[in-house]
């Protein structure tokens, strides 16, 4: 896990690539290296060594012609495999999966791609050809932005790191617009700044001669498609727990301290079963954050579980003193808004995984969105809604913009591939709304304190197995992910098996309008004298501000975007 950058420029400039490595270097803290390829490239990356810890893995990395230079920013994980078919064709000189990726691409050109089980972002410059190829993983679990200056073509791992250059802090009004009236976060090729954009996820990209050329490398629809159809349920099942347990142990590949983060879920519970099936993993470190609000903290589910295993835990408090602090620093780090005091209270984790030396975490981060868990996908609910935690209340307040301001909101479509109504907003939230929003927190949450999470869930063979199986796999009497109850059922106490699902959540509603007041209302106040104070109607704010106070606080959501937006624009 690390930090890509360059620019391809008839005039690289190594200096600004330097303040570019400078501005993410928590993503790489053992190693910053470049390349120039004078009157054309500046290839950069941050390094955090996680396979092959020697310098001989340093990137940018060339192959042994030295025509490629590579720079790389997540894991292959079936590398071993790949390295085997690989070695007639190439002569390896480190134990690395970066050498691992380069040598498939000069192999196989860019159907690489269709090869790798991993999480991924890379760039890929040609000395002969002059050319530049990038590539994203399939769900987009690694980041890639870029923004045109000049004719010139800049690449960065984070938005910030693009912000050296003049004119590329100026907002996406038309994307905040949305994010205020709707709750979204952009379609994937948006930013929340008008001149940066992102390479969607499952794409890849290549810039020549002035050009750019973006082309959708992977067809989700058409790799569902080939999963056969006739399954049993016990068939499925014990199909898919082979999946699962082939996914875990790719992801145990490191040559460093590894752990992985709980809750009280479903999912973090069959992750802790799955670890521990390995038996030279069982001592492997659990974190959970909890606030001391048993309203909220899910401690007891977590303790319970751990106890079956004997995992040393780690248990991290967060307080509403934390927020304040954390609020700030994490809204710098973000570049973008950030989900909420959950949020904060996760970045936790990472902060007290770093003190530990574990540079790896696993997460279950995906099995909601491929196995149908959220309530909208088998209740008679509002199927827009992808906000969590908020009851029935409406979680954004439209009547507290400016007129102007909110006409730009346009509320967004998302194809509809698939010919049932579930599938289809699976696939929304898979690539649209809520995978895209958690995996952006996530990486910066992790990369901030230099720790790489990886999701085991998201492996594509799982997630495409899942989504390819019929709803009542999914979907029995009315609770969701049945098969993976079904599947948990025998390794946890049923009543952990069979829990409701639960947002993860803090006393964000209560804190606000308590012991957070004058926080909240310091940066309210801050909005004010913003750069972006014409997008709002502040005495309608001061009238949903005094409401909530007075009770009107089953949602908080509102309130912390005005939090969010007045952390962003404080500078």
């Amino acid at each position: 896990m690390c930090g890509i950058a360059g620019i391809i420029s008839s005039n690289p400039s190594e200096e600004d690539l330097r303040k570019m490595l400078e501005k993410q270097a928590h993503r790489g803290p053992d190693n910053t290296g470049s390349f120039l390829d004078a009157g054309f490239a500046a290839i950069g990356h941050n390094r955090l060594s996680i396979i092959d810890l020697s310098a001989d893995a340093n990137e940018p990395f060339s192959d042994n012609s030295g025509r490629y230079y590579l720079t790389f920013n997540g894991e292959i994980y079936n590398y071993k495999e790949l390295k085997e078919e690989l070695k007639d064709f190439y002569d390896f000189r480190t134990s690395s999966d970066t050498e691992v990726l380069l040598a498939a691409y000069i192999h196989w050109g860019k159907n690489c791609l269709e090869k790798f089980r991993g999480m991924f972002a890379f760039g890929i410059w040609d000395t002969e050809k002059k050319e530049f190829f990038a590539a994203r993983d399939r769900f987009g679990v690694k980041p890639f932005y870029y923004t045109f200056k000049d004719d010139s073509f800049y690449f960065s791992s984070e938005i910030k790191a693009l912000q050296i250059i003049p004119g590329t802090d100026r907002p996406n009004e038309k994307v905040w617009a949305n994010y205020f009236t709707y709750g979204t976060y952009g379609m994937p090729e948006d930013t929340f700044y008008e001149n940066i954009s992102q390479l969607p996820g499952g794409h890849s990209l290549q810039f020549s001669y002035r050009e750019i050329t973006i082309e959708k490398w992977y067809d989700f629809k058409a790799e569902v498609a080939k999963i056969p159809s006739g399954y049993s349920f016990e068939e499925a099942k014990k199909k898919y727990y082979n999946l699962l347990k082939e996914s875990i142990l790719l992801r145990f590949r490191a040559d460093v301290p590894l752990g992985f983060n709980i809750s009280g879920g479903v999912d973090s519970s069959l992750l802790l079963a799955l670890v521990n099936l390995f038996g030279d993993k069982k001592n492997i470190k659990a974190y959970t954050f909890f606030t001391g609000d048993e309203r909220y903290d899910e401690l007891p589910w977590v303790e319970k579980m751990i106890a079956t295993t004997d995992n040393p835990l780690s248990r991290i408090k967060f307080s509403s003193e934390d927020v304040e602090e954390s609020s700030k620093f994490m809204s710098k780090a973000q570049d973008e808004p950030l989900g909420g005091i959950p949020t904060l209270a996760y970045s936790g984790i990472f902060k007290q995984a770093q003190k530990d030396g574990i540079k790896v975490l696993l997460d279950g981060q995906g099995m909601d969105e491929q196995w149908a868990g959220y309530d909208y996908y088998f209740k008679n609910m509002d199927a827009g809604s992808t906000i969590q935690g908020t009851g029935s209340g409406i979680p954004f307040r439209k009547n507290a913009l400016a007129s102007d301001f909110a006409a730009l909101a346009e509320k967004p479509s998302y194809p509809q591939p698939f010919d049932n109504k579930l599938q289809n907003m699976q696939y929304r939230d898979l690539f649209f709304t809520k995978i895209p929003r958690a995996l952006r927190f996530n990486d910066r949450v992790s990369m901030t304190y230099g720790v790489e999470l990886r999701e085991p869930f998201l492996d594509h063979k799982l997630v495409e197995f899942a989504f390819a199986m019929p709803a009542e796999f999914k979907i029995k009497n009315g609770i969701g992910k049945y098969m993976l109850r079904e599947i948990l059922k025998p390794l946890v106490p049923e009543d952990v098996s069979y829990a409701p699902k639960r947002a993860l959540q803090t006393p964000q509603r209560e804190w606000l309008a308590d012991e957070l007041t004058g926080f909240t209302e310091e940066n309210l106040n801050k909005l004010k004298l913003s750069p972006v104070a014409a997008w709002f109607d502040f005495s309608e704010i001061e009238k949903e501000w005094k409401a909530y106070k007075n009770g009107d606080n089953e949602s908080s959501f509102h309130i912390w975007q005005w939090i969010n937006a007045a952390l962003i624009f404080r500078d």
